[in-house]
């Protein structure tokens, strides 16, 4: 049974008439009338009555066309679904990225997208940075949303936004007031860090710390940037920490701007080479449109 005979007797079901459904079908009456013939030897079942004047659904045609209008509307609708996941425009897109990035655009860029494309599920899988790479490489996520490019034989990265890196202190600290400093100023305070087991990021942070040749006093060390700023606001230290992620504390935090040559940063795209889900472009489309606002 194919397809096509399944089109051919739906077509010739509401028409009636040999001659006016070859019409529709744009195909000559003989062909047509082979491929009803050859359905209802394989169906073992006469589905249509006809003479010289009339054609009509059986019974047993009649139940058939109910079954066949279901199944080609069905085969329809899968069409339309494989056309969409195959340009982007539905499917599923697994995200990973840690805490810190709900503080900054990520959530916004979300927002977006998936009203843009509400045929694409976006699930968010909250992970510090060096599992989401272990993740990535696994086929368990599509994307990482991570402050470190990553350029191997596997993985490569997008720029999307810049982020720059400033120091967060707490309300009280005597350089609180001052919009710009040297890393040099914070000389003698207690840093909150994060781990640098958890992140490339993690880690450039602390060789920005020893190429400025300045000892740290470490008071804690945590995994996550929310973390290092719930640590600052109570006062138990000063921190290294992107930008975006200072914009929801209000006045709980001072911020103050550092040097270019420190402060310079990114968030970035990472994804797979090969093997990439077709809604991860339009996705990363997107994210780029959201990146140039905030360039």
């Amino acid at each position: 049974m194919e397809i096509r005979q399944l089109r051919y007797f739906a077509v010739l079901a509401e028409e009636l008439n040999f001659t006016r459904a070859a019409a529709r079908l744009h195909i000559s009456q003989p062909p047509l009338s082979l491929q009803i013939a050859q359905l209802e030897r394989e169906l073992d079942v006469r589905l249509f009555d006809r003479n010289n004047r009339r054609v009509a659904l059986t019974e047993a045609g009649e139940a058939f066309l109910n079954d066949v209008r279901a199944l080609l509307a069905s085969l329809k609708d899968a069409t339309v679904r494989a056309r969409a996941v195959d340009q982007g425009l539905a499917g599923r897109i697994e995200v990973g990225l840690s805490g810190s990035h709900f503080l900054g655009p990520v959530p916004a860029l979300i927002a977006r997208y998936t009203a843009e494309h509400p045929q694409v599920s976006v699930l968010l899988n909250e992970m510090n940075p060096a599992a989401q790479l272990e993740a990535l490489r696994g086929h368990r996520i599509d994307v990482s949303i991570s402050r470190t490019a990553v350029d191997d034989e596997e993985l490569q990265a997008m720029p999307l936004w810049p982020d720059p890196v400033v120091a967060a202190l707490p309300r009280k600290h005597p350089l609180a007031g001052r919009r710009r400093l040297e890393l040099s100023d914070l000389a003698g305070d207690p840093f909150v860090m994060l781990r640098q087991d958890t992140s490339g990021f993690a880690r450039h942070l602390a060789e920005i710390c020893a190429r400025a040749g300045m000892p740290l006093s470490v008071a804690q060390t945590v995994a996550e940037v929310p973390a290092q700023l719930a640590l600052v606001a109570a006062g138990l230290g000063v921190a290294l920490v992107p930008r975006s992620t200072c914009r929801h504390l209000g006045d709980r935090v001072a911020v103050c701007g550092l040097p270019a040559a420190i402060s310079r940063a990114t968030v970035y795209a990472v994804t797979r080479r090969q093997g990439r889900r077709r809604a991860l472009d339009t996705f990363l489309q997107t994210a780029a449109q959201m990146g140039d606002g905030e360039a």
